[in-house]
Protein backbone atom coordinates (compact mmCIF):
# COMPACT_ATOMS: atom_id res chain seq x y z
CA UNK A 1 0.00 0.00 0.00
CA UNK A 2 3.01 2.39 0.87
CA UNK A 3 6.54 2.63 1.05
CA UNK A 4 7.89 1.75 4.45
CA UNK A 5 8.35 5.17 6.69
CA UNK A 6 11.84 6.24 6.82
CA UNK A 7 13.97 5.40 10.46
CA UNK A 8 13.99 8.44 13.19
CA UNK A 9 10.82 10.39 12.77
CA UNK A 10 7.58 10.44 14.42
CA UNK A 11 6.32 7.66 13.02
CA UNK A 12 2.63 7.86 14.07
CA UNK A 13 2.38 11.65 13.13
CA UNK A 14 4.34 10.74 9.50
CA UNK A 15 1.81 7.92 9.09
CA UNK A 16 -1.21 10.03 10.12
CA UNK A 17 -0.06 12.85 7.75
CA UNK A 18 0.47 10.77 4.84
CA UNK A 19 -2.94 9.50 5.08
CA UNK A 20 -4.44 12.39 5.87
CA UNK A 21 -3.24 14.05 2.51
CA UNK A 22 -4.05 10.83 0.49
CA UNK A 23 -7.79 10.92 1.37
CA UNK A 24 -8.14 15.19 1.20
CA UNK A 25 -6.29 14.82 -1.95
CA UNK A 26 -8.37 11.93 -3.38
CA UNK A 27 -5.85 9.72 -3.88
CA UNK A 28 -8.22 7.11 -1.31
CA UNK A 29 -11.56 7.80 -2.80
CA UNK A 30 -14.50 7.44 -0.56
CA UNK A 31 -15.72 4.07 0.47
CA UNK A 32 -11.59 2.64 0.07
CA UNK A 33 -11.22 -0.20 2.31
CA UNK A 34 -7.85 -0.12 4.23
CA UNK A 35 -5.78 -2.92 5.42
CA UNK A 36 -5.77 -4.12 8.85
CA UNK A 37 -4.32 -2.29 11.29
CA UNK A 38 -1.87 -5.65 11.94
CA UNK A 39 -1.11 -6.38 8.16
CA UNK A 40 -0.08 -2.65 7.43
CA UNK A 41 2.67 -2.46 10.59
CA UNK A 42 3.78 -5.30 8.98
CA UNK A 43 3.73 -4.29 5.87
CA UNK A 44 5.73 -0.97 6.56
CA UNK A 45 7.67 -2.78 9.23
CA UNK A 46 6.35 -0.43 12.05
CA UNK A 47 4.65 -0.93 15.20
CA UNK A 48 0.77 -2.33 15.12
CA UNK A 49 0.05 1.07 17.92
CA UNK A 50 1.22 3.23 15.58
CA UNK A 51 -1.08 2.29 13.31
CA UNK A 52 -3.63 2.50 15.41
CA UNK A 53 -2.74 5.75 16.34
CA UNK A 54 -2.77 6.97 12.71
CA UNK A 55 -6.30 5.30 12.13
CA UNK A 56 -8.24 6.43 15.59
CA UNK A 57 -7.05 9.82 14.74
CA UNK A 58 -8.55 10.12 10.94
CA UNK A 59 -11.67 8.14 12.15
CA UNK A 60 -12.26 11.10 15.19
CA UNK A 61 -11.58 13.52 12.83
CA UNK A 62 -14.49 12.29 10.04
CA UNK A 63 -11.81 11.15 7.72
CA UNK A 64 -12.57 7.25 8.38
CA UNK A 65 -14.76 5.07 9.18
CA UNK A 66 -14.60 2.27 11.84
CA UNK A 67 -16.84 -0.62 11.98
CA UNK A 68 -17.55 -4.65 11.19
CA UNK A 69 -16.69 -4.12 7.49
CA UNK A 70 -13.21 -2.67 8.17
CA UNK A 71 -12.35 0.59 8.18
CA UNK A 72 -12.93 2.92 5.55
CA UNK A 73 -12.38 6.26 3.81
CA UNK A 74 -15.28 8.77 4.94
CA UNK A 75 -17.16 10.77 2.40
CA UNK A 76 -15.82 14.22 2.40
CA UNK A 77 -17.36 17.75 0.90
CA UNK A 78 -17.18 17.09 -2.81
CA UNK A 79 -14.17 18.81 -4.23
CA UNK A 80 -15.93 19.73 -7.38
CA UNK A 81 -17.42 23.72 -6.89
CA UNK A 82 -20.66 24.32 -6.60
CA UNK A 83 -22.37 25.79 -9.40
CA UNK A 84 -21.08 29.71 -10.02
CA UNK A 85 -18.54 28.89 -7.34
CA UNK A 86 -14.94 30.11 -7.78
CA UNK A 87 -12.83 27.02 -9.18
CA UNK A 88 -9.65 25.81 -7.55
CA UNK A 89 -6.67 27.87 -7.61
CA UNK A 90 -9.24 31.09 -8.50
CA UNK A 91 -9.55 32.62 -5.02
CA UNK A 92 -11.77 35.83 -4.31
CA UNK A 93 -10.40 38.92 -4.74
CA UNK A 94 -10.67 41.72 -2.01
CA UNK A 95 -13.46 43.82 -0.88
CA UNK A 96 -13.92 46.62 -3.50
CA UNK A 97 -13.14 49.03 -0.82
CA UNK A 98 -9.74 47.14 -0.08
CA UNK A 99 -9.12 47.27 -3.58
CA UNK A 100 -9.76 51.37 -4.11
CA UNK A 101 -7.95 52.02 -1.31
CA UNK A 102 -4.62 49.93 -3.21
CA UNK A 103 -4.59 53.36 -5.27
CA UNK A 104 -1.98 54.78 -3.12
CA UNK A 105 1.99 55.42 -4.33
CA UNK A 106 4.00 53.03 -3.05
CA UNK A 107 4.11 50.44 -5.09
CA UNK A 108 7.69 51.00 -5.74
CA UNK A 109 9.76 50.69 -2.36
CA UNK A 110 11.88 54.13 -2.80
CA UNK A 111 12.09 55.36 0.71
CA UNK A 112 15.64 54.65 0.77
CA UNK A 113 16.43 57.12 -1.88
CA UNK A 114 17.37 60.50 -2.13
CA UNK A 115 14.92 63.65 -1.95
CA UNK A 116 12.17 60.58 -0.72
CA UNK A 117 9.60 62.95 1.12
CA UNK A 118 8.93 62.41 4.58
CA UNK A 119 11.21 60.06 5.80
CA UNK A 120 13.23 61.25 8.82
CA UNK A 121 17.24 60.92 9.30
CA UNK A 122 17.26 58.13 11.83
CA UNK A 123 21.06 58.29 12.21
CA UNK A 124 20.19 61.80 13.96
CA UNK A 125 18.08 59.39 16.50
CA UNK A 126 19.63 59.68 20.59
CA UNK A 127 20.26 55.73 20.68
CA UNK A 128 21.67 56.19 23.79
CA UNK A 129 19.12 58.00 25.72
CA UNK A 130 16.50 55.69 24.42
CA UNK A 131 17.98 52.38 25.30
CA UNK A 132 18.64 54.04 29.37
CA UNK A 133 14.51 54.49 28.95
CA UNK A 134 13.76 50.73 27.59
CA UNK A 135 16.13 49.61 29.90
CA UNK A 136 14.33 51.40 33.06
CA UNK A 137 10.85 50.46 31.83
CA UNK A 138 12.03 46.88 31.37
CA UNK A 139 13.30 46.65 34.95
CA UNK A 140 10.57 48.33 36.32
CA UNK A 141 8.09 46.01 33.44
CA UNK A 142 5.32 44.03 35.55
CA UNK A 143 3.03 41.47 34.05
CA UNK A 144 0.47 43.57 33.43
CA UNK A 145 2.71 45.43 31.16
CA UNK A 146 3.15 41.82 28.92
CA UNK A 147 -0.42 41.94 28.27
CA UNK A 148 -2.70 44.49 27.05
CA UNK A 149 -2.37 47.61 27.16
CA UNK A 150 -4.80 49.63 29.23
CA UNK A 151 -8.23 51.58 27.70
CA UNK A 152 -6.30 54.61 26.19
CA UNK A 153 -2.60 53.76 26.89
CA UNK A 154 -0.17 53.40 29.88
CA UNK A 155 -1.15 56.53 32.27
CA UNK A 156 2.61 57.98 32.69
CA UNK A 157 2.58 58.29 28.46
CA UNK A 158 -0.64 60.20 28.70
CA UNK A 159 0.32 62.17 31.04
CA UNK A 160 3.57 63.17 29.21
CA UNK A 161 2.17 63.79 26.45
CA UNK A 162 -0.96 66.30 28.00
CA UNK A 163 2.00 68.22 29.46
CA UNK A 164 4.03 68.00 26.68
CA UNK A 165 1.61 69.38 24.12
CA UNK A 166 0.04 71.59 26.54
CA UNK A 167 3.63 73.55 26.66
CA UNK A 168 4.86 73.10 22.49
CA UNK A 169 0.80 73.40 20.81
CA UNK A 170 -0.85 76.05 23.73
CA UNK A 171 -4.41 74.30 24.57
CA UNK A 172 -5.21 72.96 27.38
CA UNK A 173 -5.20 69.38 27.47
CA UNK A 174 -6.01 66.55 30.62
CA UNK A 175 -4.30 63.10 30.59
CA UNK A 176 -7.86 61.35 29.88
CA UNK A 177 -7.91 63.14 27.10
CA UNK A 178 -5.11 61.11 25.34
CA UNK A 179 -5.60 58.07 23.86
CA UNK A 180 -2.50 56.34 22.42
CA UNK A 181 -2.78 54.14 19.16
CA UNK A 182 -0.36 52.44 16.68
CA UNK A 183 0.15 54.79 14.75
CA UNK A 184 -1.79 57.59 12.72
CA UNK A 185 -3.34 55.02 10.59
CA UNK A 186 -4.52 53.20 13.38
CA UNK A 187 -6.03 56.83 15.11
CA UNK A 188 -7.66 57.73 11.77
CA UNK A 189 -9.15 54.11 11.54
CA UNK A 190 -10.65 54.44 15.25
CA UNK A 191 -12.13 57.70 14.26
CA UNK A 192 -13.34 56.30 11.06
CA UNK A 193 -15.09 53.59 13.25
CA UNK A 194 -15.96 55.22 16.10
CA UNK A 195 -17.18 58.48 15.12
CA UNK A 196 -19.15 57.44 11.82
CA UNK A 197 -20.94 55.04 10.24
CA UNK A 198 -20.20 53.06 7.37
CA UNK A 199 -21.70 55.08 4.46
CA UNK A 200 -21.47 58.23 5.90
CA UNK A 201 -19.58 61.20 4.25
CA UNK A 202 -15.74 61.91 4.92
CA UNK A 203 -14.39 65.63 3.47
CA UNK A 204 -10.74 65.13 2.35
CA UNK A 205 -8.26 67.60 1.01
CA UNK A 206 -7.27 67.11 -2.74
CA UNK A 207 -4.95 66.94 -3.29
CA UNK A 208 -4.06 64.78 0.01
CA UNK A 209 -2.30 62.03 1.54
CA UNK A 210 -3.77 58.87 -0.43
CA UNK A 211 -3.03 56.19 3.13
CA UNK A 212 -5.05 58.58 4.81
CA UNK A 213 -8.01 58.32 2.35
CA UNK A 214 -7.75 54.57 2.50
CA UNK A 215 -8.29 54.28 6.50
CA UNK A 216 -11.38 56.38 5.55
CA UNK A 217 -12.90 54.16 2.60
CA UNK A 218 -11.59 50.82 4.28
CA UNK A 219 -13.89 51.81 7.12
CA UNK A 220 -16.75 52.35 4.52
CA UNK A 221 -16.91 55.93 4.06
CA UNK A 222 -18.09 57.86 1.08
CA UNK A 223 -15.36 60.65 0.31
CA UNK A 224 -15.95 63.89 -1.23
CA UNK A 225 -12.75 65.08 -2.27
CA UNK A 226 -12.32 69.14 -1.67
CA UNK A 227 -9.63 71.46 -3.53
CA UNK A 228 -6.89 73.13 -1.57
CA UNK A 229 -6.07 76.95 -2.53
CA UNK A 230 -3.48 79.35 -0.70
CA UNK A 231 -5.83 79.18 2.68
CA UNK A 232 -6.36 74.89 3.38
CA UNK A 233 -9.37 73.55 2.49
CA UNK A 234 -12.03 75.49 0.51
CA UNK A 235 -15.65 74.24 0.56
CA UNK A 236 -17.84 75.77 -0.56
CA UNK A 237 -21.54 76.50 0.44
CA UNK A 238 -22.85 74.13 -1.87
CA UNK A 239 -20.39 71.39 -0.57
CA UNK A 240 -22.19 71.71 2.99
CA UNK A 241 -25.87 71.57 1.41
CA UNK A 242 -25.56 68.59 -0.94
CA UNK A 243 -22.50 66.72 0.70
CA UNK A 244 -22.55 66.59 3.77
CA UNK A 245 -20.15 65.51 5.94
CA UNK A 246 -19.87 63.69 8.59
CA UNK A 247 -15.84 63.46 8.65
CA UNK A 248 -13.52 66.52 7.84
CA UNK A 249 -9.84 65.30 7.56
CA UNK A 250 -7.25 68.69 7.36
CA UNK A 251 -3.50 69.11 7.59
CA UNK A 252 -3.88 72.29 8.62
CA UNK A 253 -0.47 73.30 9.86
CA UNK A 254 0.98 72.17 6.78
CA UNK A 255 -1.18 70.62 4.19
CA UNK A 256 0.08 67.38 2.75
CA UNK A 257 1.53 67.68 0.15
CA UNK A 258 1.22 71.32 -0.89
CA UNK A 259 2.58 72.49 2.37
CA UNK A 260 0.18 75.38 2.45
CA UNK A 261 -0.68 76.70 5.74
CA UNK A 262 -4.78 76.92 6.37
CA UNK A 263 -5.30 80.34 7.68
CA UNK A 264 -6.99 81.62 10.85
CA UNK A 265 -10.04 82.94 9.04
CA UNK A 266 -10.55 79.49 7.37
CA UNK A 267 -10.04 77.68 10.49
CA UNK A 268 -12.66 79.12 11.86
CA UNK A 269 -15.17 78.94 9.32
CA UNK A 270 -14.57 75.37 9.22
CA UNK A 271 -15.32 75.25 12.66
CA UNK A 272 -18.38 77.11 12.47
CA UNK A 273 -19.65 74.85 9.58
CA UNK A 274 -18.69 71.67 11.01
CA UNK A 275 -20.90 72.17 14.29
CA UNK A 276 -24.32 72.97 12.13
CA UNK A 277 -23.39 70.27 10.16
CA UNK A 278 -23.18 68.08 13.41
CA UNK A 279 -19.57 66.60 11.73
CA UNK A 280 -16.38 66.26 13.21
CA UNK A 281 -13.07 67.32 12.45
CA UNK A 282 -10.17 65.24 12.25
CA UNK A 283 -6.80 67.54 12.55
CA UNK A 284 -3.79 65.42 11.47
CA UNK A 285 -0.91 67.50 12.94
CA UNK A 286 1.79 65.15 11.63
CA UNK A 287 4.61 67.67 11.52
CA UNK A 288 4.00 69.95 13.72
CA UNK A 289 7.62 69.95 15.39
CA UNK A 290 9.46 70.90 12.13
CA UNK A 291 7.39 74.51 12.13
CA UNK A 292 9.92 77.23 10.86
CA UNK A 293 9.13 80.68 9.08
CA UNK A 294 7.52 82.60 12.40
CA UNK A 295 4.95 80.84 15.53
CA UNK A 296 2.27 78.46 13.84
CA UNK A 297 -1.27 79.50 14.12
CA UNK A 298 -3.05 77.85 16.74
CA UNK A 299 -4.22 74.62 15.97
CA UNK A 300 -8.12 74.06 15.01
CA UNK A 301 -8.37 71.97 18.59
CA UNK A 302 -8.61 74.13 21.58
CA UNK A 303 -9.28 77.20 19.22
CA UNK A 304 -12.80 77.21 20.45
CA UNK A 305 -14.23 75.57 23.62
CA UNK A 306 -15.97 72.20 23.29
CA UNK A 307 -14.98 72.21 19.53
CA UNK A 308 -16.07 68.95 17.72
CA UNK A 309 -12.24 68.40 17.12
CA UNK A 310 -10.02 64.85 17.41
CA UNK A 311 -6.17 66.03 17.24
CA UNK A 312 -4.01 63.53 15.78
CA UNK A 313 -0.12 63.21 16.27
CA UNK A 314 2.69 60.79 15.67
CA UNK A 315 6.35 60.07 16.74
CA UNK A 316 6.46 58.35 13.30
CA UNK A 317 8.75 61.81 12.05
CA UNK A 318 9.86 62.95 15.62
CA UNK A 319 11.73 59.51 16.31
CA UNK A 320 11.12 56.36 14.19
CA UNK A 321 8.46 54.81 12.07
CA UNK A 322 9.27 51.74 13.54
CA UNK A 323 8.30 52.55 17.43
CA UNK A 324 4.51 52.50 15.73
CA UNK A 325 2.55 54.86 18.40
CA UNK A 326 0.59 57.70 17.97
CA UNK A 327 -2.02 59.12 19.87
CA UNK A 328 -5.45 61.05 20.06
CA UNK A 329 -6.54 64.00 22.05
CA UNK A 330 -10.58 63.98 21.92
CA UNK A 331 -12.76 66.15 23.51
CA UNK A 332 -13.23 65.93 27.39
CA UNK A 333 -16.86 65.26 26.97
CA UNK A 334 -16.10 62.08 24.68
CA UNK A 335 -12.95 60.87 25.80
CA UNK A 336 -13.96 57.99 28.20
CA UNK A 337 -16.13 56.41 26.04
CA UNK A 338 -13.91 56.49 23.10
CA UNK A 339 -10.95 55.37 24.83
CA UNK A 340 -12.65 52.20 26.35
CA UNK A 341 -14.26 51.94 22.51
CA UNK A 342 -10.86 52.24 21.06
CA UNK A 343 -9.08 49.55 23.38
CA UNK A 344 -11.82 47.37 22.89
CA UNK A 345 -11.61 47.71 18.70
CA UNK A 346 -7.71 47.62 18.94
CA UNK A 347 -6.61 45.60 22.19
CA UNK A 348 -3.51 47.98 22.03
CA UNK A 349 0.11 46.72 23.18
CA UNK A 350 3.42 47.78 23.83
CA UNK A 351 3.22 48.68 27.28
CA UNK A 352 6.91 48.93 27.91
CA UNK A 353 7.74 50.81 24.99
CA UNK A 354 5.20 52.95 25.95
CA UNK A 355 6.71 52.95 30.01
CA UNK A 356 9.76 54.40 27.93
CA UNK A 357 8.57 56.68 25.81
CA UNK A 358 6.90 58.22 28.78
CA UNK A 359 10.41 58.63 30.63
CA UNK A 360 11.89 60.06 26.83
CA UNK A 361 9.85 62.64 27.36
CA UNK A 362 9.83 63.80 30.95
CA UNK A 363 13.68 63.74 31.28
CA UNK A 364 13.70 66.09 28.50
CA UNK A 365 15.61 63.97 26.01
CA UNK A 366 12.62 64.60 23.62
CA UNK A 367 12.39 68.55 23.82
CA UNK A 368 16.35 68.40 23.27
CA UNK A 369 15.87 66.26 20.31
CA UNK A 370 13.87 67.91 18.59
CA UNK A 371 15.76 71.29 18.67
CA UNK A 372 18.15 68.95 17.38
CA UNK A 373 16.66 67.90 14.39
CA UNK A 374 14.55 71.02 13.56
CA UNK A 375 18.41 72.78 13.19
CA UNK A 376 19.14 69.50 11.28
CA UNK A 377 16.39 70.06 8.70
CA UNK A 378 16.64 73.38 8.39
CA UNK A 379 19.86 73.72 6.85
CA UNK A 380 18.91 70.62 4.51
CA UNK A 381 15.92 73.03 3.35
CA UNK A 382 18.18 75.48 2.53
CA UNK A 383 20.56 73.62 0.79
CA UNK A 384 17.95 71.72 -1.67
CA UNK A 385 16.66 75.28 -2.17
CA UNK A 386 19.65 77.04 -3.36
CA UNK A 387 20.88 73.76 -5.68
CA UNK A 388 17.19 74.38 -7.52
CA UNK A 389 17.96 77.65 -7.52
CA UNK A 390 21.61 77.54 -9.17
CA UNK A 391 20.00 74.73 -11.41
CA UNK A 392 17.04 76.38 -12.92
CA UNK A 393 16.12 73.94 -15.80
CA UNK A 394 12.66 74.28 -16.83
CA UNK A 395 10.14 76.75 -15.86
CA UNK A 396 9.13 75.45 -11.95
CA UNK A 397 8.18 77.24 -8.58
CA UNK A 398 9.12 75.84 -5.25
CA UNK A 399 6.43 76.14 -2.59
CA UNK A 400 5.93 74.59 0.83
CA UNK A 401 8.58 75.39 3.12
CA UNK A 402 7.08 76.41 6.31
CA UNK A 403 7.55 73.27 8.42
CA UNK A 404 7.94 69.43 7.98
CA UNK A 405 10.08 67.60 5.85
CA UNK A 406 9.10 68.28 2.00
CA UNK A 407 9.21 70.81 -0.68
CA UNK A 408 6.64 71.03 -3.41
CA UNK A 409 8.41 71.33 -6.99
CA UNK A 410 5.60 72.61 -9.40
CA UNK A 411 6.15 71.03 -13.05
CA UNK A 412 5.58 72.68 -16.77
CA UNK A 413 2.93 71.08 -18.30
CA UNK A 414 5.14 69.35 -20.98
CA UNK A 415 7.43 68.00 -18.37
CA UNK A 416 4.77 65.08 -17.05
CA UNK A 417 5.29 64.44 -13.06
CA UNK A 418 4.73 60.49 -13.37
CA UNK A 419 7.51 60.32 -15.87
CA UNK A 420 10.16 62.58 -14.05
CA UNK A 421 9.41 60.39 -11.31
CA UNK A 422 10.39 57.11 -13.17
CA UNK A 423 13.02 58.76 -14.72
CA UNK A 424 14.20 60.16 -11.09
CA UNK A 425 14.21 56.82 -9.95
CA UNK A 426 16.23 55.10 -11.97
CA UNK A 427 18.69 57.86 -11.71
CA UNK A 428 18.81 56.54 -7.04
CA UNK A 429 16.17 59.81 -6.89
CA UNK A 430 12.99 59.24 -4.07
CA UNK A 431 10.98 61.98 -5.82
CA UNK A 432 7.05 61.22 -5.56
CA UNK A 433 4.81 62.63 -8.41
CA UNK A 434 1.78 65.23 -7.14
CA UNK A 435 -0.46 63.54 -9.54
CA UNK A 436 -0.73 60.62 -7.18
CA UNK A 437 -2.30 62.52 -4.70
CA UNK A 438 -4.67 64.02 -6.52
CA UNK A 439 -8.54 62.70 -6.84
CA UNK A 440 -10.36 63.47 -10.59
CA UNK A 441 -10.95 65.54 -12.26
CA UNK A 442 -8.62 67.27 -10.38
CA UNK A 443 -4.68 67.47 -12.04
CA UNK A 444 -1.85 68.76 -10.96
CA UNK A 445 1.66 68.38 -12.30
CA UNK A 446 4.63 68.61 -9.83
CA UNK A 447 7.15 66.45 -7.55
CA UNK A 448 7.11 66.04 -3.79
CA UNK A 449 10.71 66.61 -2.93
CA UNK A 450 11.76 64.98 0.86
CA UNK A 451 15.16 66.33 2.32
CA UNK A 452 14.99 65.02 5.65
CA UNK A 453 17.54 62.51 5.44
CA UNK A 454 19.24 64.44 2.73
CA UNK A 455 22.77 65.03 3.29
CA UNK A 456 23.69 68.82 2.44
CA UNK A 457 26.57 67.43 0.58
CA UNK A 458 23.90 65.62 -1.43
CA UNK A 459 22.26 68.27 -2.65
CA UNK A 460 23.93 69.48 -5.88
CA UNK A 461 24.05 65.91 -7.24
CA UNK A 462 20.50 65.19 -6.73
CA UNK A 463 19.20 67.85 -8.08
CA UNK A 464 21.54 67.51 -11.39
CA UNK A 465 20.18 64.01 -11.54
CA UNK A 466 16.33 65.95 -11.34
CA UNK A 467 17.50 67.49 -13.80
CA UNK A 468 18.34 65.25 -16.35
CA UNK A 469 14.75 62.98 -15.17
CA UNK A 470 13.29 65.97 -16.05
CA UNK A 471 14.78 66.47 -19.46
CA UNK A 472 14.29 62.68 -20.29
CA UNK A 473 10.71 62.86 -19.52
CA UNK A 474 10.36 66.05 -21.55
CA UNK A 475 12.35 64.44 -24.22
Amino acid sequence: MAEPLPPGLARQQLLYQRLRAAIVEGRLPAGTRLPASRALAVELGIARNTVLYAYEQLVAEGCLTAGRQGTRVARLASARPLEGMPRAGHLPGLARRAASALRVDGAVEIDTLLLAPGVPDLTLFPFRAWRACLERAWRAATPRQLGYASHGGEPGLRAALAAHLSAARGFAVHAEQVVITAGTQAGLDACARLLADAGDMAWVENPGYPAARAALELAGLRLHALPVDEAGMAPAARDWREAIPRLILLTPSHQYPTGRVMSLARRLELLDGARAAGAWIIEDDYDCEFRRGGPALPALYGLRAEAPVVYAGTFSKTLYPGLRIGYLVVPRALAADFARAAGQATRPGHGVEQAALADFIQRGHYTAHLRRVRRHYEQRQRALRAALARRPGAETAVGGGEAGLHLLLWLPPDCPDVEVARHAAALGLGVRPLSRYTVPPLRCNGLVLGYGSLDERQADEAVRRLRVAMARAAG
